[in-house]
Parts: C-alpha cells; structure tokens; sequence
C-alpha cells in the first residue's frame, strides 16, 4: 500500500528487499546488528526503514571497513554495511536495475542478472581461437576511484525519480569506518560490498569503457566483468595501439589500469608459433594459455583453453589445510562429507567447467587428507599408510555420493 509521503515507496518493496538480503546472508555492520538480531524485531525495524526511505530522512550510517586477502597475495578493503543498510540499497537497486539494464552491453557480463563469469569464460574461449592477440585490462581500486559527479549524471541521465538518485548519492558519501575506529570520509568511490555498488560501478564503466569502445573501436570484440576486460585484435600492433587508447581513456576518467594486470598476449596454439613472451593470462579464476588436447582423429596438439588458475588452486589449498580434517576423527565419514562436500561441489560447480581435469591435484590433496584421518581414527591403520590408501579407495567406491569428486571416479 501507498501512504502520503514526499516519496511514494510501496511498503511490499521493503519486504521483498528484505528477504533478498536475509537470503543472502552476510556479516553485520558497525552496529555489530546481526540478519537474527534483526529478525527480533523485524516488523517496527523494516517499518522504520519505509518511513524514513518515504520520507526522504534517510541517511546512511557509515561502512565498516573490513580487509579480506587476495587470491594473488594482499588484502582488499571491503566495505560492509549495516543490515537496515543493505535492506535499503536493495530497495533501490530493485527500482534502478530494471531501468539500466537494457542500456548495458551484451559483452557487460559481470553482477548482471541472468549473466555469469561462465558466460564472460566461455565467449572468451571461442574468440580466442578466432583473434591471434588479446589486450587484457584490470582497472586498479575501480570501487575505491569512481567519480561521483560522472556517476550521478548518468544516474539522472537515466531515472527522473527524485527518490531514486537520492540516496544512492547519499551511500557515495557515506563515510568508512575502519577496524580500529578511525573515520575515513569518501570523496570518490563506492564501498566495495554495498548491495547497490556493482550496480552503480557498471553504469560508470559502460559509459567510460563499453559505449566508448563501441564507437571508437567498433570491429573489436570486448568482453568486461566489473573491472577485469579483455579485447581480442589481429594483430599485435593492433593491440598495442588498442592498449594505449584504453590507458587514456581511463585516465580521462579517473581511473588507472593496473600496470602488472594489463598487458598483452599472444594466443599461442598449434597454428600460431610466434615467439612472443606472454602467452598466458588470467580471468575471473582460470588461466588461459597453450593446453594439450586431442582431436577428432586422436591426434595430440595445444590450443589455447581456459582452466583453473594457479592462484585459484593455491586459494583452496590454503583453505583445505585450514579445516584439518585430517585432526577430525571424533566425526564420521558422513560427517566429513556434510561439512566439506558442499564446499567441494562449489568449487567443481564453478572451476570444472572447463578443462576439468585441471582439478586432480586437488582432489588428490582432498583424498591424501582423508587417508590421515584414517589412520588417526581406526588404530589398525595407524602404522599402514598403503592400507590406509586403499580404504580410502575402498570407501570412494562403495560411497560414490559422499563427495563430488568420489562421483566422478577420480580416485
């Protein structure tokens, strides 16, 4: 229902908006409030957020600054809001996307409805073997950079209603609070870990990248997720031609390219034999360089595919050694496989995609643990580590669904 308020918001969004964030779980803000704290009052703190959104008295409380590692090594500064906070964006958000979203390109594949890394991976792969040079890009601290004059015009340029630029321009502005308590105020950017942020930053790069490619470089194939890109050429002075124009570019914009991510390769395979030193590069997880494969007729050549990177596999063997599965044997096999299968299938789900046989040193790893635990849990095996492999071998073949790897027989 409506209510007689500067802005007319329907109490029904509010609602939907808040089981989109409950769904999506994520930790608190600086009022340290949790998504179940939340719920303890729910009807008069979703009522609250109506009526000040209704209002126009909305005011962001400031992010909280949390750092979280790197894949590749370093931490990123992610910026976490309040419950009440990202409730809020999503209202927004549900309103803003279906406006923007049929201006962004098709090649925008990135914190897009209906679109996936997957998609970005696998249009990657064939122009690939279609284009000899690829102009990969990476946008350095894009979130932390992006202007808010340029933002709200074009944020005006697309929505008349008052309400709608309002507050995305007040979360431009809302300040940082970091781990120690100190306040960081924004003067550009849009904390990396708001709900409406990936919204706001796609809308800034399609009019500083996207609609700038298409008219100034109208034969090359791009494709963009957030702020990683690539653009495939014919030649290699096309592409460093191609890479300096995009340098000034973002410069004209305010933002950097990354002078170790942005760079030039050669897609090397069996009918390109070029000497050129870069011949691999890395996208949203998986490496794409010379891979061997076999063809139709069995015969053994390169060509250039995607898998999982090196970055990637040292990520998730970090994280397997930090569960010490193998120290868990007051737990059983089906306890095992409800508190690490689900975290497995992800990583099948999204890395076995392509190329998945790239996976086996870490389902080795996987299964290398699991003979520890056997040998810590049953005593007969304590002194056997070959009799410990082949339990483990045993237990993967008569248990085939315990674990996503156990299905696919790699073991």
């Amino acid at each position: 229902m409506k209510s007689a308020k500067p802005f007319e918001i329907y109490k029904k969004l509010v609602w939907q908006a808040y089981k989109h964030v409950k769904a999506k779980g994520g930790s608190s803000g600086i009022d340290a409030e949790s998504i179940d704290d939340f719920d303890k009052n729910l009807k008069m703190n979703l009522y609250q957020i109506w009526n000040r959104l209704s209002s126009g008295s909305y005011f962001p409380p400031a992010v909280k600054g949390v750092l979280i590692p790197k894949k590749d090594g370093g931490t990123r500064l992610l910026g976490v809001p309040t419950i009440s906070d990202r409730i809020a964006q999503m209202v927004v958000k549900m309103i803003l996307e279906p406006i923007l979203e049929p201006i962004f390109d098709e090649n925008s594949l990135g914190y897009r409805p209906g679109k996936s890394a997957h998609n970005a991976i696998a249009i990657t792969r064939q122009r690939c073997w279609k284009y000899d040079w690829v102009v990969e890009f990476d946008i350095k601290g894009l979130f932390d950079n992006l202007d808010h004059n340029r933002l709200m015009k074009a944020v005006r340029h697309h929505c008349d209603c008052p309400w709608i630029f309002l507050y995305p321009e007040r979360w431009l502005k809302a300040p940082l609070q970091h781990e120690d308590g100190t306040i960081m105020v924004r003067e550009k950017g849009t904390p990396q870990g708001g709900v409406i942020s990936p919204l706001l930053a796609n809308l800034f790069l399609h009019y500083a990248f996207d609609a700038w490619v298409r008219r100034e470089l109208p034969t090359l194939p791009f494709c963009r997720y957030a702020d990683d890109g690539l653009l495939h050429c014919r030649t290699q002075s096309q592409a460093q031609t191609v890479l300096e124009k995009i340098r000034i570019r973002f410069k004209e914009c305010g933002l950097d390219l990354h002078p170790e991510k942005s760079k030039i390769i050669y897609c090397k395979d069996t009918h390109r034999r070029l000497d050129y030193s870069e011949i691999s590069f890395d996208f949203l997880g998986y490496t794409f360089r010379p891979r061997r494969c076999v063809d139709k007729k069995g015969r053994i050549h390169p060509n250039f595919l995607p898998a999982i990177s090196k970055a990637s596999k040292k990520a998730i063997n970090r994280e397997m050694r930090s569960w010490h599965l193998q120290l868990k044997n007051d737990k059983s096999l089906v306890d095992l496989a409800k508190m690490f299968n689900p975290k497995l299938t992800g990583w099948y789900n999204y890395y076995g995609r392509f190329y998945p046989s790239a996976l086996g040193r870490l389902w080795y790893n996987f299964n290398k643990y699991l003979e520890q635990w056997v040998r810590r849990k049953y005593k007969r095996f304590a002194r056997h580590k070959r009799q410990a492999q082949d339990y483990v071998k045993y237990l993967a073949k008569t248990n085939p669904h315990l674990f996503v790897h156990w299905k696919l027989r790699t073991i």
